[in-house]
């Protein structure tokens, strides 16, 4: 049994994706990060930098205990647990980890950037955030047009891109002229341990 510690976040939500199409049991619980849930000493003890997403998996390799944070790196280790959305062939491997990191270290900070621009009322950072998001997913959509999915075959890098295009949908679809991307979009949005994935937290 895995415990999943989130919150309404993309960051939040990628594991609940994974969790969901890999078939895993585990208990979701859900932090009130605005209450400070995410500093308790209780969640201290399981992630010490008080973030969210964190899992706590109980039948961990030779049935250890693993306590593992940060999104894509508890992607990383249920592929490799349940040998699901982690292709053998080391080009395809490649390219899935290519556009994996392309998502968590380019698109989501830009993403999280657009909102807190937009909360502090600065609207010339928000609107070059928000370009530059835009951009962003117009390589998405370059690659995609010659892909069904952003690797190939579905795999980490769409559990880790799609919650940040269904955060900034609305903007995306207004900035952007991005037909593979919507393509894309629905296809994976329509994915039923995606749908259940995304209702986690």
């Amino acid at each position: 049994m895995i415990d999943f510690y989130t919150a309404g976040t993309g960051n939040g939500r990628r594991p609940a994706l994974m969790l969901e199409e890999c078939g895993l049991a585990y208990t979701t619980h859900k932090l009130d990060l605005m209450k400070g849930e995410g500093k308790s000493p209780e969640f201290l003890k399981i992630n010490p930098v008080g973030a969210i997403p964190a899992i706590v998996d109980r039948d961990g390799p030779g049935g250890k205990t693993v306590t593992l944070a940060q999104s894509g790196a508890i992607l990383l280790y249920l592929a490799e647990k349940t040998g699901r959305f982690w292709p053998a062939d080391p080009v395809e491997r490649a390219t899935q980890l290519q556009w994996l990191m392309y998502a968590l270290t380019d698109a989501a900070p830009t993403s999280s950037a657009v909102f807190y621009s937009s909360r502090l009322e600065d609207k010339a950072a928000q609107g070059m955030f928000e370009d530059r998001l835009v951009a962003m997913f117009g390589h998405v959509d370059k690659r995609l047009a010659d892909t069904e999915y952003l690797a190939g075959g579905f795999g980490l890098a769409d559990m880790a891109l799609y919650p940040v295009y269904d955060a900034r949908k609305t903007l995306l679809e207004a900035k952007g002229n991005l037909p593979n991307v919507a393509r894309w979009a629905a296809s994976v949005g329509g994915r039923p341990a995606v749908q259940k994935g995304m209702a986690v937290a």
